[in-house]
Order: C-alpha cells, then sequence, then structure tokens
C-alpha cells in the first residue's frame, strides 16, 4: 500500500506552476524495470516566453528503497495523525536552458546575480559548455542554471504545499530576470 502519490505530487506540481505563470508543455515518467527507480520530468516555460528564448526542465527522481523505508515507517506509526518521520526527501531539479549564445555573459556576475535571487529556497548554480563543431570553428556556448531543491516526503505525506509554492515564485523571478538578459546574448551584432 503506497502511503504517497507521486504522481498526484506531480500533478499539483503542475496546477501550481500554472497558478505561478508557467505553461507546462510536455511530462514524462520513467520507471527503471530491474530497480523500480522512477524519474518525472515536466517541460514549461514562463507565460512571457512562449515562443522562446527561454526553457525550464523540472525533473523528480524517486529512489525506491527511500521510498520504501518511508513507507514502512508510516505504516508503524501508532496514531495516523502523528508527525510523519524526518529526513527522508527527494530532489526536486529545476534547469533553465538557452540556444546557443553568440555574446555570453560573464559567468561569475551571473551566479552572483542569479544567486540573489533564488536566495536560501532556491540554490543556484550556472554552468557553460563550450562546443566545436569542426576544428576551424569558434566555440559555440551553451548555458545551464541549475538548482536542486530536497523536497521532504513527510511535506508531500501531509499534503504540504508551501514549499513548493515558496520555490516556483522564485523560479518565475529567476526566469523573468534570465528572459530579460538572454535576447543581449543571443543578437548577433557584427
Amino acid at each position: 500500500m503506497a502511503v504517497i502519490d507521486i504522481a498526484g505530487f506531480i500533478t499539483d506540481l503542475k496546477s501550481h506552476a500554472v497558478d505561478h505563470g508557467f505553461h507546462v508543455h510536455d511530462e514524462r515518467h520513467f520507471v527503471e524495470t530491474y530497480s523500480l527507480r522512477q524519474l518525472w520530468e515536466v517541460d514549461l516555460h514562463p507565460e512571457e516566453a512562449c515562443h522562446g528564448p527561454i526553457d525550464l526542465h523540472v525533473s523528480m527522481e524517486i529512489d525506491p528503497r527511500t521510498l520504501l523505508t518511508f513507507e514502512d515507517l508510516v505504516l508503524a506509526m501508532d496514531d495516523p495523525d502523528d508527525e510523519p518521520p524526518e529526513g527522508f526527501s527527494f530532489p526536486l531539479v529545476f534547469t533553465w536552458t538557452f540556444p546557443p549564445l553568440v555574446r555570453p555573459p560573464d559567468l561569475l556576475v551571473l551566479a552572483t546575480e542569479v544567486a540573489g535571487l533564488g536566495g536560501v529556497e532556491l540554490p543556484l548554480e550556472v554552468s557553460a559548455i563550450d562546443s566545436f563543431h569542426q576544428v576551424t570553428d569558434a566555440p559555440e556556448r551553451s548555458l545551464s542554471v541549475i538548482s536542486r531543491v530536497p523536497i521532504s516526503l513527510g511535506s508531500v505525506y501531509k499534503g504540504d504545499n508551501e514549499q513548493v509554492c515558496a520555490v516556483l515564485d522564485r523560479c518565475k523571478e529567476v526566469s523573468m530576470s534570465l528572459l530579460e538578459r538572454v535576447p543581449a546574448w543571443i543578437e548577433d551584432n557584427s
């Protein structure tokens, strides 16, 4: 008997994302048959960026051992109204992606600025990759902004969505800030 409805949590997450100004475009669910590890993925973007240039990919990986251990402890509780056990969480990963950048930003400056927007609720990291299609070609830079937020299984069990709402508010702020900056990074003024 499952005590946590992960599919229901993902559905609520998508509904909250819409309430916080995002469009949901796609959802995928993968199950590894050997280990029963699951991965949920949702593609969305801010309403203001319906035709690009920014996308937000949200994923949640479910470790079956963590889920089963949590469920065993919940089922062993004497009173169903007791507080669920602490220390169990799944990572909710937010990844912003952009088209190839013609004029990439200074990564240190960008990392500092988005860290201030994300705050404690949404710790952010910025990374870039230079790709060379041909040896003689100039590098093509791609940029990613990533955040990993632990979601407590206890809060999912109780149906508490406060953490998710706070995170989605921050995601919207970060998305809007990045949306303002991206045109300068992808325009070719030569």
